[in-house]
């Protein structure tokens, strides 16, 4: 458990850490605009797999590939974490360059398998939630929808530098639509949004403390439900989407299909099981390829 910081240190974040950090990112974030989108991306992934093995989350990361793959050596664990960083620096450095990568169809960077279904969602008439991981560059997905006509409020957990948070929200102005912060004034925007017949794009891979246990891998990972709540409350398709990365900075998005909700006459049960349904869908793109998954995250207690 993390010891609490005094208010000399939490000063000395904010006045000063937070500053420098900022002019670190947007320093980097000049230098990856300057340069060609391929450029951009490719030392992206030189950087990440440079730095990246050196940082303290690789000891996080290799846990957890450890405990959901105990059949793979050292050897290949290792290759998944130097993937895993390559793809995280290419992220970053494809920040600036949104707009272009979710250029779709022939010609552009991003291929669209199930394009009919983000179409119906469009059309329908009614409010609906897309839902995915962190695969691939996950933010991609909402710049390839507002191109497709559908515009997604988007739903993410906001850096703790001001600065910082401030900046990726610019960057991710390529999406279009509304930038929803987790927390609990998030989650009213988020039902407004819903309620007025918006469409919703939720990252649901992340441990979520006061979510409920979750088969993930084998064993229970605390799971944000509401995606599955909101679904089930208000009567909206509740669709899955993975990027995957196909080289460099092109992607493949596949859109699957809506969710069948279950209707088990209890509406815990079937927040449970719809839960699960997504949870087994995440793991088996994660097995197809794990490089491409953030596998920083603390999905597990230990």
């Amino acid at each position: 458990m993390a010891k609490p910081r005094g208010p000399l240190v939490s000063w000395l974040t904010r006045r000063v850490g937070y500053p420098l950090e900022a002019v670190l990112v947007h320093g980097f974030c000049g230098l990856f605009r300057s340069l060609p989108l391929d450029r951009a991306s490719a030392l992206g992934g030189w950087i990440g797999r440079t730095v990246g093995p050196r940082l303290r989350g690789t000891r996080t990361a290799r846990r957890n590939l450890e405990r959901a793959f105990p059949e793979k050596s050292r050897a290949e664990i290792d290759a998944i974490i130097l993937g895993m960083w390559d793809n995280l620096g290419r992220v970053i450095a494809e920040y600036p360059h949104l707009d272009a990568i979710g250029a779709y169809g022939p010609g552009g960077r991003t291929e669209v398998i199930g394009a009919e279904h983000i179409d119906a969602l469009r059309e329908d008439g009614k409010a609906g939630i897309l839902v995915s991981g962190h695969f691939a560059n996950w933010e991609v997905k909402p710049v390839c929808s507002r191109k497709m006509g559908l515009e997604l409020a988007v739903v993410y957990r906001a850096p703790n530098n001001p600065y910082v948070s401030r900046l990726l929200t610019e960057l991710r102005g390529a999406a279009g639509g509304t930038h929803i912060p987790k927390g609990p004034e998030g989650a009213r925007a988020l039902l407004r949004t819903l309620t007025k017949g918006g469409h919703v794009g939720m990252l649901i891979d992340q441990k979520m403390n006061d979510g409920m246990p979750v088969p993930f891998f084998g064993r229970d990972a605390m799971t944000a439900p509401a995606a599955a709540q909101l679904a089930l409350r208000l009567g909206i398709p509740l669709v899955p989407a993975r990027t995957e990365r196909l080289g460099g900075a092109r992607f493949r998005i596949t859109v699957l299909p809506p969710v069948e909700p279950p209707n088990t006459g209890d509406r815990n049960a079937d927040v449970r099981i719809l839960m699960e349904r997504l949870n087994a869908l995440l793991e088996q793109w994660i097995r197809e390829r794990p490089a491409e998954w953030l596998w920083l995250h603390r999905r597990w207690p230990d």
